[in-house]
């Protein structure tokens, strides 16, 4: 029979391969009652080394409180470089554009050559990204600056939208949840961000790992409203494939480790 350290490491270690674990396939596999394996996830939890979650656990807290954009541009630079230079594939001269707030697709901006083509953004560092690239023609949309995001909401915002008919939205976002949809911390900012995917053909999501399995305070959209994720390897296989069951196109681009 395993020790109590032994099966709080055998639980650590398949909640890193899966991202989630289930209080009775864990009673079968470790063979010990369900009611230890829930005290063993109500110790581990107390460790703040997992969440736990109706019969069971995940790796961590899904629920996200609200960052500034000067301490999210720390996290994973080189992975959001990444995924902005694969995202830069995508585009072709004269599209029409939306790009919404996010440091990553801050990083995308960033990674746009000057080719004629024009940009709508709700977000002040990404037009500061773009305007020493002379061709692309960009409009800032206007209302209240969040100073959290630098990105401006309002339903004056929401209204320029309609003016508009964009060939690609750009989205960064706070959670991916396969179930919840996407998500973010600011009931305006989801507001303005589903006028975006009504005014796009298509939607392209850009979003590093570690904001999958996560939810913010507002949902944008179902899974059923995106085209594509472009992430990073250290998204899971049971989370790929549980976006690719609902149809949507996942493009991985390799860690900076790796």
């Amino acid at each position: 029979m395993m020790t109590l350290r032994e099966r709080h490491k055998a639980i650590l270690d398949l909640l890193r391969d899966s991202g989630s674990v289930d209080v009775g396939a864990l009673s079968q596999q470790l063979k010990v009652s369900t009611v230890t394996i829930r005290k063993d996830l109500d110790l581990l939890e107390e460790k703040k080394l997992l969440y736990r979650t109706h019969g069971g656990a995940i790796l961590a807290d899904p629920y996200i409180a609200t960052r500034k954009v000067s301490e999210k541009e720390k996290l994973h630079p080189e992975v959001k470089r990444r995924i902005g230079q694969k995202a830069v594939e995508l585009l072709a001269p004269q599209d029409a554009l939306i790009i919404a707030s996010g440091t990553t697709v801050q990083a995308f901006a960033h990674c746009i050559a000057n080719m004629k083509m024009t940009v709508i953004t709700s977000a002040m560092n990404v037009a500061m990204e773009l305007l020493d690239k002379p061709d692309i023609e960009i409009i800032q949309l206007g209302g209240i600056i969040r100073h959290s995001s630098a990105s401006v909401v309002s339903e004056y915002a929401v209204r320029m939208l309609d003016n508009f008919a964009c060939s690609k939205l750009f989205l960064g976002v706070d959670g991916i949840d396969p179930v919840y949809g996407l998500s973010t911390t600011h009931l305006q900012e989801a507001c303005l961000n589903r006028a975006m995917i009504q005014s796009a053909t298509k939607t392209i999501v850009l979003a590093d790992s570690s904001k999958f399995g996560r939810r913010g305070f507002s949902k944008i959209c179902d899974m059923s409203d995106i085209d594509q994720v472009i992430t990073d390897s250290g998204i899971s296989a049971k989370m790929l494939e549980a976006m690719t069951e609902q149809g949507v196109k996942v493009t991985v681009v390799p860690c900076p480790e790796e």
